[in-house]
C-alpha cells in the first residue's frame, strides 16, 4: 500500500483538508485525517495541498478519437472513443447516438450493451432523438413521433444495458408513453423541443427526469410562456449544461447556477475531434469546422461542443464566481446521483477511479501511483 498525503478530498459529502490517502492494487484502502508529523508520498505543490476527486461522468458524449458514436463498430471501437475523453478527466461516460434511423439505433444498442459489459468506462447509452421537434445539428430527416415498436425497443434495453438516458421532445410521446419508459428504467430527459411550460411539466409529472442541455435547442424562458427553460427549473430533478461559454452565455451559467444550484449536471457535448487535434469532421454528409472553441456547420449552426469536462468545470467556476470544489461536483457527483441514487464517495474498499488536480496539472490515480494527463497539441 502506499500512503498520500498533502491533499484535499472533495467527494459527494463535501470536502475535507489534510488528509492521509492510502491506495493498493486499484482500490482506496485508507482514508483518514493526516496524523501530525506522519509520512507519506506528499502530493502538495508549492505549499498547496493537492485536491483529489472523483473521476468524472459525462453523460453526453456524442464522439472521441475521431470517431462519432454511429461510426464505432466494434466494442474496441466504442473503448477507443470513451479514452479520448480520460485526458479532460471524464473516466466514465455515456457514449451518446445523434438521431439516425431505427435499424442504427437497434444496433447501437445492441454494439453498447456488449461495450458496456467490457469496459467500466462505458455506463450505457444516451440516446438524444430521433424522437425530437427542434433538429438543431441533428439530421431533420431522422426526426419522428416515438411508436410502439420503439417502446418495445427500449423498455427491453433497459434491461440490458446497466444505464439507458433518451433524449425526447414531448411534442413526440405522450405521457403514457414517457410512464412507460421511466417504469421501464429508461432515465427520460426532455430536449429540442419547442413545447410550452404546460406540455413541459406534464411530461416532467409523468416520468421525466432530466432536461437536456439546458437553454440549448428549446423554447426559452418569457415571462408569460416560461417554456421549456422555466420547466426544467420548476420540475427538472436534474438539468444538463454545457458550460463552454458558446452554448450559453456566462451570464445565463450563473441564471442557472442560481436557480437549479445542485440539480445541475455538466456535460461536454462532445463530437468526434474529442482528444485529437482535427480541424473537423463529416457528420450526416455535412462538414462540421473546428474554430476557435466551436463546432459549426455551414451556416454557423453550433454542432456539439469543444471543450473537455474539465474545462466546462473550470469555466463554471469562472463564471459564475464560485470555487471549482463547489462546481467540481456537477461532473461527478450529480450524474452519479441521477445515475444511481447515491453520492459519489472515496471511502476504504471502493474502486481507486480517481483525478488528482495540482493547479492546472490533472492527474490519475493508477496501480504505480498518479499519472499525468496531458491533451493534444
Amino acid at each position: 500500500m502506499t500512503l498520500w498525503t498533502g491533499l484535499d478530498i472533495l467527494d459527494g459529502e463535501g470536502l475535507r483538508h489534510d488528509m492521509a490517502l492510502g491506495m493498493a492494487e486499484g482500490r482506496v484502502t485508507e482514508l483518514r485525517p493526516r496524523a501530525g508529523g506522519e509520512t507519506g508520498t506528499d502530493l502538495s505543490q508549492d505549499g498547496e495541498r493537492a485536491l483529489v476527486c472523483p473521476g468524472l461522468i459525462d453523460l453526453q458524449v456524442n464522439g472521441g478519437a475521431g470517431l462519432m458514436l454511429g461510426d464505432c463498430r466494434t466494442a474496441a471501437d466504442v473503448s477507443r472513443l470513451a479514452a479520448a475523453h480520460r485526458a479532460g478527466g471524464a473516466l466514465a461516460i455515456l457514449p451518446t447516438l445523434i438521431s439516425d434511423s431505427a435499424a442504427e439505433t437497434a444496433r447501437i444498442l445492441d454494439l453498447l450493451t456488449e461495450a458496456a459489459a467490457q469496459d467500466p468506462a462505458i455506463l450505457g447509452l444516451h440516446l438524444e432523438g430521433p424522437h425530437l421537434a427542434i433538429a438543431g445539428a441533428h439530421d431533420p430527416r431522422h426526426l419522428r413521433p416515438l411508436t410502439k415498436t420503439d417502446l418495445s425497443l427500449y423498455t427491453q434495453a433497459a434491461g440490458r444495458l446497466p444505464h439507458l438516458l433518451i433524449t425526447l421532445a414531448p411534442e413526440q410521446a405522450t405521457p403514457s408513453q414517457i410512464a412507460a419508459l421511466a417504469e421501464a428504467g429508461v432515465i427520460v430527459s426532455l430536449g429540442h423541443s419547442g413545447a410550452g411550460y404546460a406540455m413541459a411539466e406534464a411530461a416532467y409529472k409523468a416520468g421525466a427526469r432530466m432536461a437536456t442541455h439546458l437553454f440549448n435547442a428549446m423554447s426559452g424562458l418569457h415571462h408569460r410562456e416560461p417554456g421549456m427553460v422555466g420547466a426544467a427549473f420548476d420540475h427538472a430533478p436534474w438539468i444538463g449544461l454545457i458550460a463552454d461559454g458558446v452554448h450559453v452565455h456566462d451570464a445565463g451559467l450563473r441564471l442557472a447556477h442560481r436557480a437549479a444550484g445542485t440539480r445541475l449536471i455538466l456535460v461536454s457535448d462532445a463530437m468526434a475531434v474529442a482528444g485529437t487535434g482535427d480541424a473537423g469532421f463529416t457528420l450526416s454528409g455535412r462538414q462540421i469546422t473546428r474554430a476557435g472553441g466551436r463546432l459549426t456547420l455551414a451556416d454557423g449552426t453550433l454542432a456539439g461542443a469543444d471543450i473537455t469536462l474539465i474545462g466546462a468545470a473550470r469555466h463554471m467556476a469562472q463564471a459564475t464566481g464560485v470555487a471549482l470544489t463547489d462546481i467540481l461536483p456537477l461532473a461527478f457527483d450529480t450524474p452519479h446521483r441521477l445515475l444511481t441514487g447515491r453520492s459519489n464517495r472515496i471511502a476504504p474498499g471502493t474502486e481507486a477511479h480517481l483525478l488528482c488536480l495540482r493547479g492546472e496539472a490533472l492527474s490519475v490515480a493508477g496501480p504505480d501511483g498518479w499519472t499525468q494527463l496531458s491533451l493534444p497539441g
